[in-house]
């Protein structure tokens, strides 16, 4: 008998849920963890593909290769349709992508003992914003992909309706939910009314009163801190002999995940030094030459994301640059952050404030905020938009297995 699946293919991590009597609907896929980080590592010297965790592990081992992360951000990008060279080969994206969601299958069907040939794929709300044929393109692309990687059949869903999906099935009264995904690399908003009578029904749409979102989450703030705190160390806003600033764009594609490996190349490297015969202050610039010629420009951003994630708890923070400068630490602040982030945070809550207006509701109406998503811990964002709405009660969804759980739920719901 066929099988379906929830997939839940993130920028940051991937899960896959099945529902099972008396079982977890996430399936574990690696080492017992039901979710696996959506990264990469290719060996130079030997024919090994890594995945999640022990590619990271073997990165940051010092194993000579190319780490590969964020790969969905490039969906709905000119990027899909790009190559890049690995293993002295060109690899087009979106075999890497299909590359890597096959092995999501793979690693759910061993923990499930069945073979999945249906799936419900998540999607954000926007691949693309503003842009309604690149987002169509974007979710075309994705269920090409998905069907090259062995799915028969796709159906898809907004991810924040897969976790208000999930939150539902917990529920003993209804109410009027604004679900606030924060991903890695969408923030993606639902208004939903919710009820356990309503959760079985078989048709939602009634139920769901406006979906909206942008195209920033986790790996922007993550872009925003490094720009205000390592790239300046690196040589950012420094300035020539001439008095012209530095050229700053090998340090906003190493800023970003999905771009960090064009930093590898020889033309960077050639740039970087044209520069540093010019520069002022060639300090900054031999820790960057150190950085491309040991490759760690990957390492950098786990110590900017890790100082995000520490700032969630904490006021000030270490992001240790030892790596780069033995002994070298950067200190970062709570308020330093919050300034870093402001753009794309006004743009997240002016998201919720559009929703609102599409719906026709005020915000005072809203119950429950549902927070939910790897990067909805964002202090800065949560008091923001809490402040936006406030009469909801603040309710913690499952931040990183809510939206695969949800799908699960979905695809009984289509396939039975």
């Amino acid at each position: 008998m066929p099988h379906a699946c929830g997939l839940d293919f993130g920028t940051s991590n991937s899960t896959v849920g099945w529902l099972r009597p008396g079982q977890p609907t996430l399936l574990p896929l690696e080492d017992g963890r039901d979710s696996l980080p959506s990264v990469l590592f290719f060996h130079a010297e030997e024919p090994l593909i890594r995945y999640g965790r022990a590619a990271l592990a073997d990165y940051l081992a010092g194993y000579e290769g190319r780490m590969m992360r964020s790969l969905k951000s490039v969906l709905g990008t000119s990027m899909i349709e790009e190559s890049t060279e690995l293993m002295g080969r060109p690899v087009p994206f979106r075999d890497l992508l299909a590359h890597f969601i096959g092995e999501l299958k793979r690693r759910a069907e061993a923990a499930a003992g069945v073979t999945f040939d249906r799936a419900v794929l998540g999607r954000p709300v926007h691949f693309i914003d503003d842009d309604p044929a690149a987002d169509r393109l974007a979710e075309d692309t994705l269920g090409e992909i998905a069907r090259a990687a062995g799915f028969a059949e796709i159906e898809f869903q907004f991810e924040p309706i897969a976790a208000a999906f999930n939150y539902e099935a917990t529920m003993t009264a209804e109410a009027l939910v604004l679900v606030a995904d924060i991903g890695g690399g969408t923030s993606d908003f639902s208004l939903v009314r919710l009820s356990p009578d309503r959760a079985n029904r078989a048709d939602r749409r009634d139920d769901i009163l406006a979906n909206g979102g942008v195209h920033l989450g986790g790996t922007d703030f993550d872009q925003q801190l490094s720009l205000a705190t390592a790239m300046p160390w690196l040589g950012l806003g420094g300035t020539l002999r001439n008095g012209k600033p530095m050229p700053s764009g090998y340090y906003f594609d190493l800023a970003a995940w999905h771009t960090i490996n064009r930093i590898y190349t020889r033309k960077a490297r050639a740039h970087v030094m044209d520069n540093y015969r010019d520069a002022a202050d060639t300090a900054p610039l031999d820790r960057l030459l150190r950085l491309i010629d040991d490759r760690s420009g990957h390492w950098l951003a786990m110590q900017v994301e890790e100082a995000k994630i520490a700032l969630s708890s904490s006021e000030v923070t270490e992001m240790a640059m030892d790596r780069i400068a033995p002994g070298q630490t950067l200190t970062v602040s709570r308020p330093a952050f919050d300034a870093a982030v402001e753009k794309p945070v006004a743009r997240i809550e002016a998201a919720v404030r559009a929703l609102l207006a599409d719906a026709g509701v005020a915000a005072e109406r809203v119950d429950t905020v549902l927070f939910t998503g790897g990067s909805s811990g964002v202090p800065v964002l949560r008091e923001r938009l809490s402040a936006l709405l406030p009469a909801a009660r603040k309710v913690e969804g499952d931040r990183f297995g809510g939206i695969g759980s949800g799908l699960a739920l979905d695809a009984r719901r289509k396939f039975g």
